[in-house]
This record gives C-alpha cells, sequence and structure tokens, in this order.
C-alpha cells in the first residue's frame, strides 16, 4: 500500500515528524539563510487562509509566471489543502505562452514573481475568461484600487483561519504543460495520486532520509524537479537549498556542501568537462593513476575483485585526486540522480568513479514521472534501471514503451484526439519512446520515435544520443544531427567559442571577429578531431561526415529550445535551413572536384 494518497497527507506528515529541520536554504546577502519544516508550515497556512478569501477552492486553478523560490512552495501546497490544481509556468517563456496557459487552464489567480512580469500579465483580463486576481511576490508592485493587482504580502496578512480539505486522491493537484517542441504545450492533468504515488514509491527504493540535502536547480516548473526533489525530499524531512542560478552551481555546492545531486545531463557533463580539463592539465604520472583507478572502479561495479595493487592505486588515488574533486562539490556528496535526458555512459562511469554514486532513470510529464530508475541493488549504467514498485511497462511491437500504473496521468487537458492517440484500450500510456528490455529487467531507451529520420540509404537514425555524445567536447556549447532523407548525417554546432578563443592564442589564430576565428582552417581542423573522438563509438551510417559551425546558442529565447532545455528541431532548421542545405552542396562539390581531378 502507498504510503501517501495525496499531497495534503505529504504535508501534514512532514510539518507534525520534522518541525525543527531544516527545509529551504536560500542566500541573501551573502549569507544562507534556513527556513524550517514548522516555519514554512505556518507560512503555508497564511497563503490558504488568503487565497480562500480571493475565492480559491475546490477545483479552481491558480497559476504562477516564477522561477524555484520559497513563495513557490508555499503556494503550491496552499492551493493543494484548498482543493485546488497548481499551474506552474517558466520566467523565461515569452508572455503569449502564459497567456495561452492561463487561458487554456482557466486560471483563477495568476501570481507573477516580479512587477516587469506582473506589467506583462494586467492585459490577460481582457483575454483570460474568469481571472480575478494578479498577486506580484515583487514588493514592488503597488496594489490596484479595484482589487485586481495584490501583492503576496497582503495574500499571506490575512489572520483567518482555513483548515485544510481531504482531496479525493483522484482530484486533480496540478496541470503541468508539456514544453510544446511542436505547436501549443498540452496542459498535462495529474492527481494527487499520480503524484504521491510516485513519492512513495521513492520511498521504497531510494536510501534518502531526513540527514539529506540537495542543491535544487532543476526547474520545479518542470515534472523532474517538482515530484523527484521537491515534494520527494519534502516527504523525507531533507533540505533543499536553492542555488542561485545555473552558473553559480559550483560555487553553490561547495558552500552549502549536499549529500545528493539531481540533475539533468547538461549539468553532469559540465562537471565531466571541467573536471577532466583539470586532469589533463596535470603531471603525466597523475593522468595515468586517474586512468587506472577509474579502470579499478569499473571492475568493482562489475562485481569483480581488485587485485592488491589495483586497490593501492585506487585509493592512493582517491586520497589525492578524487577526494579533492568532491571537496570542491562541499566534500559530502554521495549520490547523482540523473534524468530528463539520457546521460552519456562515458559521463555516468566517470562520477560514478569519482566516488559519487550515479543513479539514472526514466519518466515524463504524463507520468508523474518515474517510470523506471536504478537503485541500490538494481543497477546498470546505460540502463534507466527497473520499474518503481506498482507500475509495469510492455513494449509494443515496434518496440514503443507503454507504462501502466497509479503514475499515469488523467489526460490531457481538452485534447481528446491527444488523449486517443496515447492511451491504449487497457489504460497504458504510449511513451513515444523505444526500448528494449533486458533478461534482468532492465530498460534501455533507444530514442524518440518522432525523432529518428531515414538516411537516403534506409537506415533510421536516433540523433539525441549522437549529439549528447559530441557535446561532451569541452568546445561544444550545443549540436543537432541532422539528415533527413539524405545519403548522410551532418552537424550544426554551436562552438564554445571563448573556449575555442583560448586554444586559439595557443595555436596562433587570433581572429578578434567571431565568425573569422570559426572560419579559420585551424579551427574547422580543431573540431573535426574533436567530432572524430567524441563519435568513436557511433555506428557507420550514424557519422556525421560534415559540420558548420556556428556562434549563436540555442536557447529559449530564439525558439531552438524548450523551457526544459529540450531541443527545438524545426525551430532550429527553420533559423538554419541555408546553411544546413549549403553543408552538404559544399560536400558535393568537393567529391565532384575530387572525381574529377
Amino acid at each position: 500500500m502507498a504510503k501517501f494518497a495525496t499531497l495534503v497527507d505529504v504535508f501534514d506528515n512532514s510539518i507534525a515528524t520534522y518541525p525543527n529541520n531544516d527545509l529551504f536554504g536560500t542566500k541573501k546577502n551573502g549569507v544562507w539563510v534556513w527556513t524550517t519544516y514548522l516555519e514554512f508550515g505556518k507560512q503555508v497556512d497564511a497563503c490558504r487562509a488568503g487565497l480562500s478569501e480571493l475565492g480559491v477552492g475546490r477545483g479552481d486553478r491558480v497559476a504562477i509566471v516564477a522561477n524555484n523560490r520559497v513563495e513557490w512552495a508555499v503556494l503550491s501546497y496552499a492551493c493543494f489543502g484548498l482543493g485546488a490544481a497548481f499551474v506552474p509556468m517558466y520566467e523565461a517563456q515569452l508572455a503569449k505562452e502564459w497567456e495561452f496557459i492561463a487561458k487554456d487552464c482557466g486560471a483563477k489567480v495568476l501570481v507573477c514573481a516580479t512587477d516587469a512580469i506582473t506589467e506583462k500579465a494586467k492585459p490577460f483580463f481582457e483575454t483570460v475568461p474568469g481571472l480575478t486576481t494578479i498577486v506580484s511576490l515583487d514588493v514592488a508592485t503597488k496594489p490596484s484600487d479595484d482589487g485586481k493587482i495584490t501583492t503576496y504580502a497582503k495574500l499571506v496578512g490575512s489572520k483567518k483561519k482555513v483548515p485544510t480539505i481531504r482531496p479525493d486522491k483522484e482530484d486533480i493537484a496540478g496541470f503541468i504543460y508539456t514544453s510544446g517542441t511542436t505547436g501549443n504545450p498540452k496542459g498535462v492533468r495529474l492527481s494527487h495520486n499520480n503524484i504521491a504515488s510516485n513519492v512513495s514509491a521513492v520511498h521504497d527504493v531510494f536510501p534518502m532520509s531526513a540527514s539529506d540535502r540537495s542543491l535544487s536547480f532543476l526547474p520545479w516548473a518542470h515534472v523532474f524537479g517538482q515530484t523527484c526533489e521537491l515534494h520527494a525530499l519534502f516527504s523525507m524531512g531533507a533540505c533543499l537549498a536553492l542555488c542561485e542560478s545555473v552558473d553559480k552551481i559550483i560555487d553553490n555546492l561547495a558552500e552549502t556542501q549536499p549529500t545528493l545531486l539531481m540533475s539533468v545531463p547538461r549539468i553532469f557533463n559540465r562537471i565531466y568537462s571541467g573536471v577532466q580539463k583539470q586532469i589533463s592539465e596535470r603531471p603525466g604520472f597523475v593522468q595515468a593513476m586517474v586512468k587506472a583507478a577509474l579502470a579499478a572502479r569499473n571492475k568493482q561495479r562489475a562485481g569483480q575483485e581488485l587485485g592488491l595493487q589495483e586497490g593501492l592505486v585506487l585509493a592512493l588515488t582517491d586520497k589525492v585526486v578524487f577526494a579533492k574533486v568532491r571537496q570542491r562539490f562541499g566534500g559530502r556528496l554521495r549520490y547523482a540522480f540523473s534524468g530528463g535526458a539520457a546521460i552519456s555512459t562515458d559521463v555516468a562511469e566517470f562520477i560514478d568513479g569519482l566516488g559519487i554514486t550515479v543513479y539514472e532513470g526514466y519518466g515524463l510529464t504524463e507520468t508523474s514521472p518515474i517510470v523506471c530508475a536504478n537503485y541500490p541493488g538494481a543497477r546498470k549504467i546505460g540502463s534507466v534501471g527497473k520499474t518503481l514498485p506498482g507500475i509495469k511497462v510492455s513494449l509494443t511491437p515496434e518496440n514503443e514503451l507503454v507504462v501502466h500504473g497509479p503514475n499515469v496521468m488523467k489526460g490531457y487537458h481538452e485534447r481528446a484526439e491527444e488523449n486517443a492517440a496515447v492511451f491504449t484500450d487497457d489504460g497504458g500510456f504510449r511513451t513515444g519512446d523505444m526500448a528494449r528490455i533486458d533478461d534482468d529487467g532492465f530498460i534501455f531507451i533507444t530514442g524518440r520515435i518522432k525523432e529518428q529520420y531515414k538516411l537516403e540509404n534506409g537506415k533510421y537514425v536516433v540523433p539525441t544520443p549522437l549529439e549528447e555524445q559530441i557535446k561532451l567536447s569541452p568546445y561544444v556549447l550545443n549540436v543537432m544531427v541532422y539528415g533527413d532523407n539524405r545519403p548522410y548525417n551532418v552537424a550544426l554546432v554551436v562552438a564554445n567559442v571563448s573556449a575555442v578563443r583560448t586554444w586559439g592564442k595557443e595555436n596562433g589564430v587570433s581572429e578578434s571577429d567571431d565568425e573569422k576565428l570559426l572560419a579559420s582552417s585551424k579551427v574547422r581542423e580543431l573540431f573535426k578531431k574533436e567530432l572524430e573522438k567524441y563519435a568513436a563509438k557511433f555506428k557507420g551510417f550514424e557519422e556525421v561526415r560534415d559540420f558548420a559551425l556556428i556562434s549563436e546558442d540555442f536557447t529559449t529565447e530564439n525558439n531552438m529550445l524548450t523551457p526544459s532545455l529540450k531541443l527545438k528541431r524545426r525551430g532550429v532548421v527553420a533559423k538554419w535551413q541555408g546553411v544546413i542545405d549549403g553543408i552538404y552542396t559544399k560536400k558535393k562539390s568537393k567529391e565532384g572536384a575530387s572525381a574529377t581531378a
């Protein structure tokens, strides 16, 4: 039986069990300040009363545009206690996307992080039926005379006592809108039981406890950050230090000394590249020690005994190299949980080799999210683990993974056709991901059905794993592999210009203009070698034959990344189609000239 039926159960249990534990840490004026569970509970009580006075009740929707902050968590649990659904959005989204989601979900109240967002949201009163109030978290916001614009300070200033209702476990706890790689995002309706069952399953298999601390930088507007970090760690009495910003992750790790880290591969890749670079600058004998120590860790992971010399090398390397790396991350980091996309086996093995155990899992917004994961006693690097308790999976004849369980969503909001397309007759959810399951029950994701394409020779290519491998190069910020109905694959590579410029100074390339720098024959030769190095494990037909270098990164602002940092392939192709076509044209001309010669 699941430990929790609703998120209100999670809240009540945690506040009662861990009142004096630190829950949230925020850095203010250079100092980390901690909020306890009891203090958080009181804030939720006050916020629940304030929302009730605004008319929020069972079945209503409260939307929010804000990055992770204590008030975000307060508002979410206040909504759960009123039977209302919480609908998060990203600050990085465009105003038209906020407007679409607020209208689509039928928001009664909209919470805005800043005064600037509040100003952009004011016109929504004319376009979002039923929107009664905008609440600003910014102290600079001035409440309006008509009461339509108010502040968070006023909201939680109510002296009224409003008891928590007991929602039914099938009541909707929140909508999480899919990233929308194509078209408008869809509102995924997640019930209390969907999320609470996933939280309960985490208790069954993972070795986390009230003594653990994470550095939280995954957005809670995304299901991975919300369920796996916010709700799961809150349910265990653990602590979350709220990262200042993505560029401060390493500094904040050292300051807050977390015991676990939940992240997407992009961050692990950054750690991998940084540490690899540091090791490459050490004397040759140190590099040899590290290589031998990592090989010894691999043997240990495979269950093999180490010889005396192997054990000594591993112990010495751990003391003089790996321990110092772990100290840079705070010195207490034991576990790293990866999700959101496939992590490179090389990266996972490297971080694991440093003495930080890596657990990779898999899930989707529609599955609340965890379907399967590696966990103690059941771990194979390269797989996404085994199903969590209560969840079952199967494969279609096309090897599409289908999920059954209490974590499967209630459906997309008012999208009958899409619901019909993703649900099987017996209630299973079609993930859209291809997979294989080995004899031990470990699941391996082999690609996204919609992302795979066919080359002219009939071979199918799944680009995402190839891109993740190429991005391990310290000179590559981003990449898109392309070859749909073409004779071979090419790549559009976003260069890490600062790293290239540093390399250039050491290798006689001193162009001050970015485009001229990237056009240099020496720089192109550098990237050719990098592609060969990091694509060494590609199959023959997956080979990237040619590439173009660009300096403009893929971002949410230029419509090339989703808010959850997935590649918007259509957006990239729309912008760079001419450049991509030019790669093939150039390659064909070279081949023609060579044949003529």
